[in-house]
This record gives C-alpha cells, sequence and structure tokens, in this order.
C-alpha cells in the first residue's frame, strides 16, 4: 500500500510537493478543531440546564457556581459569567454574558475558514501541476525524434494527471472538514444562544431566592 503510495506521489512530479503541503495542514486543522469542536466545546445542552434548575429554584446561588465550573464549556462559562452578576440589575447581567459570548464565539469558529480556502488552494496547485507538466511534456517532444515523442506525451500527460487527482483529492478533504466543522461550530451556538437564554430566564425569575456568593465559589 505504501509503495504504491509512494510510487504515485513520484509519478507526480514536482507538483505534488506543495499539495502534500496543504494537505498536512488541512489534516492539522481539521484534528485540532475537531478537538475543540467535538470535545472542549460541545455539551448536552438539556443534561447542563437540568443540572442548573434544581439548584436555582433552591436559590443555592454557590452550588450553580459549583456546576458552571466542573462544566469547562462555552456555555457553562457564559453562564457562570452571568451568574456572578445576578445580584445586579438585569442589564448589567446581560452586558456580563454578553461579554463572555464574544470571548467564546471566536474560540469556536478560529480557524475553520482556513480549511476551506486551503481545499480551494489544493485543487488550484493540482491544476498549476498539470499546466506546468504538459507545457513541459510539449517543450520536450517538439525537438525529440518522432520515435520517442509518443513515449514522452504518454510520460507528461500521466505526470500531469497525477498531479491533478492528488490536488482534487486535498481540495474535497479541505472542502468536506469545513462543511462539517463550520455545521458543527453552528449548531454549538445555536445551542449556547438558546442554553444561555433559558438559563437566564430561570436565574432572573428565581432571583430573590439568591443567597450570597461565597469566595471559594465564585
Amino acid at each position: 500500500m505504501f509503495s504504491d503510495i509512494a510510487e504515485f506521489f513520484e509519478k507526480g512530479g514536482w507538483g505534488m510537493w506543495p499539495i502534500l503541503f496543504i494537505t498536512i495542514f488541512i489534516l492539522a486543522i481539521a484534528f485540532e478543531r475537531t478537538f475543540v469542536l467535538y470535545i472542549r466545546s460541545s455539551v448536552k445542552k438539556e443534561e447542563f440546564i437540568r443540572l442548573l434548575q434544581v439548584p436555582i429554584l433552591k436559590g443555592d446561588l454557590n452550588r450553580v457556581l459549583k456546576v458552571c465550573s466542573t462544566y469547562q464549556y462555552p456555555l457553562a462559562r457564559i453562564v457562570h459569567a452571568g451568574v456572578l452578576k445576578v445580584k445586579r440589575s438585569d442589564e448589567e447581567v446581560q452586558a456580563a454574558m454578553d461579554e463572555a459570548y464574544l470571548r467564546e464565539i471566536p474560540l469556536i469558529e478560529k480557524r475553520t475558514d482556513y480549511l476551506n480556502l486551503l481545499g480551494n488552494v489544493a485543487t488550484l496547485a493540482g491544476l498549476l501541476g498539470t499546466i506546468t507538466g504538459l507545457i513541459k511534456t510539449f517543450g520536450a517532444i517538439s525537438g525529440a525524434d518522432p520515435a520517442s515523442r509518443s513515449a514522452m506525451l504518454s510520460e507528461g500527460i500521466s505526470e500531469a494527471m497525477h498531479c491533478t487527482a492528488f490536488g482534487l483529492g486535498a481540495g474535497i478533504i479541505g472542502i468536506l472538514a469545513f462543511a462539517v466543522m463550520a455545521g458543527k461550530s453552528k449548531s454549538i451556538k445555536s445551542d449556547i444562544d438558546e442554553g444561555s437564554v433559558r438559563v437566564l430566564n430561570l436565574i432572573v425569575a428565581n432571583r430573590n431566592k439568591m443567597g450570597d456568593i461565597k469566595d471559594d465559589a465564585a
């Protein structure tokens, strides 16, 4: 298998190298985004809100903060910021949550657009390798003897097509990864929007029950 891959790569000529570097960047970003979006930022919204409901209804503000600190997800950090201001006006609570929201969202969307960009660049790099390979081939056969022209032409076209195939493959990976990560980012943002509003409304409705915040809970 690896020998076949090496042979395929060798047949593509110099144009395979820039595509390889682009592919490495695509895979690195895709793995990093997968970890961030599916492990660090993804939270079971309903489960999280359910854990907060009981202490909120009881007015146990410190317990609410402890739950938020336990779940180190964007939604939990945004709610935590609002809970710290619960004794103040609704506008201040909302402002604190909005500030936390503006910190968290760029981290969720970070580098995702590069997948789309690199996917398109890989495709174009494959096309560039194809064109330069054909130019080189036709330039070489113009001065060659008729007996060797056919073999040189076949070899040159094969090199160009290998470069095209590799570029298209890398481009498809990049664009598909972008679509998946962008969809996951949108889903997380929707959960954050809905979850933060639901928790905020629940806290405001039970504000009078809330006790004071202990230093260790904050």
